[in-house]
Parts: structure tokens; sequence; C-alpha cells
């Protein structure tokens, strides 16, 4: 069983905009403690429709499981690992308005800051900044407990809520502590919902997972676990005080408890590794086992879920080492367990036809791409490079120009080409061009995707010549056996 009490609990390393704070702007940010979401829906509307647009450029295959019924509002919670792809991928599985709550200088920032205030995000100022002088503690409880009741009374109004409960982004295969803020909103949220006779919320606990989670067109699984009840805090005059507007603590007896319960659900769905080396060990485990049976796994969700089943199994210490040297050897020159063949080999056939496919796509819809997305493409790439944010940031920065791009730039590509151009109905010719700059690339990416098979093909082909190869093989040999004895 996951032991919250011994969670790793580093603060976070601040960042550079952690460290600016913005109070007047803070102070303007909207909030609502009436249970009206606070966020604009028009603005919604428009960009669930740019979120689709970036999902289907960020990611090139993507599983969503079915959610649990819940007949009041839900607070998605998840491991945080991804930056603000993390959020994203839960408002995709969704598909409607959230309320959310997060770092302060992300509601201030001239980008993400205009985005976020229009989606009428929460902000709060973390322990790790009060610790660095970012703010006075008056203003921060403040700033911190306007935005938590107005968290709760969304929620107990019946709107989702998506959170990050460990408070911080990271880079570890394992969850963090989590920060009672979240459960204690998400109390008050309950005992709100309870004094107004409303459907009482609970907490929904989501699996992320992602091949590798800092790469450009990887695969993704999201996943529920079973919903977790929250109980109602048995005190009329707490619950009078939070439903009059005035925000009030719940007992520490009743957060503690759900945070450890949180934490114990949310593991079991997380990749809940010692690191990310053993955990790609279970998933190279889990592919042999398949193969073992006579068959493949088809898809990046079957992958997650063979691992977990390796890990509940808990095999034997030599079988794990060859298993991490082995994947290391793949993760190595990119690639992981799908290298091998039907037989366990590596596969060393080359993929020529879908490099020339993919070649041919990309040339002939490169000129529409590079004039629609070229500069946001090149700015997402030298950002996430070179952001002091961390791995976690870069396809946060991916995803600025995969939301951008249908919000803004392809509007102004097909406006100066209606401009340009226009015969006799511009409504309609901008709507052509806008279509035709969307298809450009979605086929582009497509044709990119292709090209890299041909060149992960190309470095199965060379593994398997080079003596790295044959130790792999070697050491897949040894793995073998013991695996009869998992199943």
């Amino acid at each position: 069983m996951a032991d919250a009490r011994e969670a790793p609990d580093p603060d976070p390393e601040l960042s550079s905009g952690a460290m600016k704070i913005n109070p007047s702007k803070l102070e303007k940010v909207p909030w609502d403690h009436s249970g009206k979401h606070p966020g604009s829906r028009p603005f919604w509307t428009v960009l669930l429709w740019a979120v689709d647009i970036a999902w289907s450029i960020i990611f090139r295959r993507a599983h969503f499981d079915e959610t649990p019924d819940s007949d009041g509002g839900a607070v998605f919670a998840s491991i945080h690992i991804n930056g603000l792809v993390d959020p994203l991928a839960i408002v995709k599985s969704q598909r409607r308005p959230f309320v959310s709550i997060g770092r302060h200088d992300i509601m201030t920032m001239p980008v993400i800051g205009w985005m976020t205030r229009r989606m009428g995000s929460q902000p709060v100022i973390r322990r790790a900044e009060l610790k660095g002088g970012v703010s006075n503690p008056e203003f921060a409880a403040r700033i911190n407990q306007r935005s938590m009741l107005t968290m709760a009374n969304c929620i107990a109004s019946g709107h989702p809520a998506v959170v990050m409960p460990e408070g911080k982004s990271h880079q570890d295969s394992k969850l963090h502590a989590l920060r009672t803020g979240t459960l204690r909103f998400t109390l008050n949220a309950a005992s709100i919902a309870h004094t107004k006779a409303r459907p009482v919320p609970v907490i929904q606990p989501v699996g992320l997972h992602y091949r590798c989670h800092h790469w450009f067109r990887t695969d993704a699984y999201i996943e529920f676990g079973e919903p977790i009840k929250i109980p109602i805090v048995e005190d009329p005059h707490h619950n009078a005080k939070l439903a009059d507007g005035e925000w009030t603590e719940p007992p520490a007896e009743h957060v503690i408890p759900l945070r450890d319960e949180l934490y114990e659900k949310l593991s079991v769905i997380t990749p809940n590794a010692p690191d990310w080396e053993t955990y790609r060990a279970w998933h190279l485990l889990g592919h042999l086992s398949a193969i073992k049976e006579g068959t493949k796994l088809p898809s990046y969700k079957h992958e997650v879920l063979a691992a977990r089943e390796i890990r509940e199994s808990n095999p034997p210490e030599g079988v794990i080492e060859s298993a991490k040297e082995a994947a290391e050897i793949l993760h190595s020159i990119d690639l992981d367990a799908r290298a091998l063949d039907e037989g366990a080999k590596i596969d060393s056939r080359k993929a020529v036809g879908r490099g020339m496919a993919g070649a041919l796509l990309m040339l002939a819809t490169a000129p529409i791409v590079f004039l629609s997305s070229g500069l946001q493409a090149l700015a997402g790439w030298y950002q996430g490079d070179n952001s002091d944010e961390g791995m976690d940031a870069r396809t946060t920065h991916h995803m600025i120009g995969g939301v951008f791009s249908p919000l803004l730039f392809w509007p102004i590509a097909s406006l100066a080409f209606t401009l340009v151009f226009s015969l006799s109905n511009p409504l309609i010719e901008f709507t052509c061009a806008f279509m035709v700059i969307l298809a450009a690339n979605l086929v582009f990416l497509r044709g990119y995707d292709l090209w890299d098979d041909f060149r992960t093909s190309v470095r199965r082909s060379e593994l398997a010549r080079s003596e790295d190869g044959k130790r792999l093989e070697e050491l897949l040999a040894g793995i073998e056996p013991p695996l009869v004895v998992l199943k």
C-alpha cells in the first residue's frame, strides 16, 4: 500500500517567473463565491475547440478511458509531471469548462495569463514562494483563501475542477507528498453542497501516462480510478459560515485521512516506480510476457497495464536488473520494447516505404505549414529547450504554440489570404483558407510521423548489427525463462 507519510516532499525549484509577483493583477483575477463559474463561457467554447487541435498537434496517439458517472461536482486529481499539458489532458478528456487553481504567475504572465484569467483559473501563492520572500503572509493568505473559497463554491455547484495535489510539477516516477489545500477546499465544497441540499461532489483520481512525457508526438493514455467519496464535516456552525461566504478551515481529522486515501488511490494509477529506469524495465517485461504468449501489445494503454501487472507481481531482483540494462540499451537511442519482433529479437527491417510517403507528405504541405505555423513552432521549440522551469516545461511551450495556432496565427494567415485573393464571398474564402491550413498542418504531422517511423527503423537496424544489439539479445534470452514464473 502506498504510504503518503513516506512520499518525497522537496520544495520545487522556483523559476524566475514564480519569483515575481504582480499583486495588482492578482487582485483583479476574476473570482466568484456564489458558485457561478468565474470564467468566460464564450472563451471556453473556443478554447475547447482549440484544445482538440492542439492535442492533435502535440500527441500522435492517445486513449481516454470512460469517466465514472457522478451526480455532483468532481475534483479531477492526478500526478503532475508534464507542466500545463497535464490539465490540458484532463480538460480534453471531459470537453467542458473546468475550474482550476495554480501558481500565481500563471495567472498574470503576458500570454498564458491572458488565457487562464478567461478560463477562470484561481491563483495560489505556494509555501516555497512564501519561504523565498515572494509575498508577505497576510496577502498570500487572503489570495489563497479567496481562491479556495471560489473553488469550493464552484465544485459544490456541480462544476468539475482540475487540480494537481502535489502542488508542483516534477520529474519523478512516483507521487510527491500531496498538499492539503486541495483536500481542504474539497471538504468545504462537500459541506457547502450538503448545506444547500445539492449532490455531494467526489474526488476523481486520474492516471496520466505518457510514453515519454517530454517528447513531441509521443503517445498518451488517460485512465480514471474509482471516485472517492468526500465525507461531510458534521459541524453546523462550520458549514453555515462557508455557505455565507466565509472561509473556514475544515478539521485536520478530516483532511489528513482524505489526503492519505487520495495518495493511495492515485499511486496505483501512476508509474509508482523507484525510478524511470525501473519503469522502463517493467514495460520491457510486459512486452516479453506478451510475446511469450504469442501476441504483441497493440497500444500504449496495453503497455501501461502490462507494466502494472509486472509491478504488482514483484519480479526477482535479477530479472529486474537484466531488464533495466536491456531497456537502457534501447532508451539510449530513443527506442523501446516495440523494437522487438515476434521472436523477441531486434526487428531489423527498414520502413523505407513509410519514409518516402512521409517525405512526400511533408514536402507537399511545407509551404502552407511554414507560413502558418513556422514562427510559433520555432518559438515553442526554442523556449521548450531553453526554459528555466525544467524538462516538464518543454511540452508546455509546445502546447502554447498548439493552442495559439488556431486561436491567433491561423486566423491571421487566413485573413491575409482573403484580403489578397478575395473574389466574391470573403467569409467563405476565409473559412476555406482556414480549413486548408488546418488540413495541411495535420497532413504534415502525419508525414512527420511516417518519416519518424523510418528513422526509428534505421536505428533498430543499426542496433541489430552493433555490439549493444548483441548484448541486448543476450539479456533478453536470459530474461525469458523467469517470466514463466510470473504468469
